[in-house]
């Protein structure tokens, strides 16, 4: 349960506040069972409800919509996974930390199935594919960029790369890995990975 502070009065929320983040928290998690479970076409408020035992309008005080919730609810999931920034002191550990966090977030058992759905109606929905792609992709592009700029500076990378490829670089063979082709992401495979992500990065001129 989130007990962050108030952040009118800096104490832990109490009595209906609470109440209220504990129904949130409960419609939370009956949204990604039924979204894992039914997908986003076939998912409905009605079937949120049904799951999380709560009425209709404790939904729609929250969302107007099921793209609102959806993408709300997988925007504050997906914010408390961003890939960290901090220096590791060489961009081989900088890629080799990004690849096992998000290697661990791939790894949730709803996640391999939420995300293929979700980019397969992403391509016919252009509102749901800019809201995740502000919420999800943008953020974790920022702090791949991030890390490219530090490496240009200790000089591991030459100034004149392409930072869009490489930043798909990053990602895309892990995901791929996770959610198409399957196969062992143990140690071994997370040093190959990193050495050829590291290799292709810099080659990508």
């Amino acid at each position: 349960m989130d007990t962050r502070p108030d952040t009118d009065t800096g104490r832990p929320p109490t009595g209906a506040a609470l109440l209220r983040e504990s129904v949130t928290e409960t419609i939370r998690q009956a949204m990604f069972e039924e979204l894992a479970e039914a997908g986003y076409a076939r998912m409905s408020m009605e079937a949120v409800t049904r799951r999380a035992g709560v009425g209709k309008a404790a939904l729609y005080r929250r969302w107007p919509s099921k793209e609102a919730m959806v993408v709300e609810l997988i925007s504050e999931a997906a914010g408390e996974h961003i890939p960290t920034t901090t220096d590791s002191g060489s961009l081989p550990g900088d890629v080799e930390r990004f690849i096992r966090e998000t290697l661990g977030a791939l790894r949730h058992p709803l996640v391999g199935r939420i995300i293929p759905d979700l980019l397969a109606e992403s391509a016919r929905s252009g509102t749901l594919r800019e809201a995740l792609h502000d919420a999800v992709l943008a953020p974790r592009r920022a702090a791949v960029a991030t890390v490219l700029r530090r490496a240009a500076d200790r000089g591991e990378l030459p100034p004149d790369i392409d930072t869009s490829l490489a930043i798909d670089l990053f990602g895309a063979p892990l995901y791929f890995r996770m959610l198409a082709a399957g196969g062992p992401t143990d140690d071994a495979y997370i040093a190959r990975l990193t050495r050829a992500v590291v290799a292709a990065i810099a080659a990508g001129r």
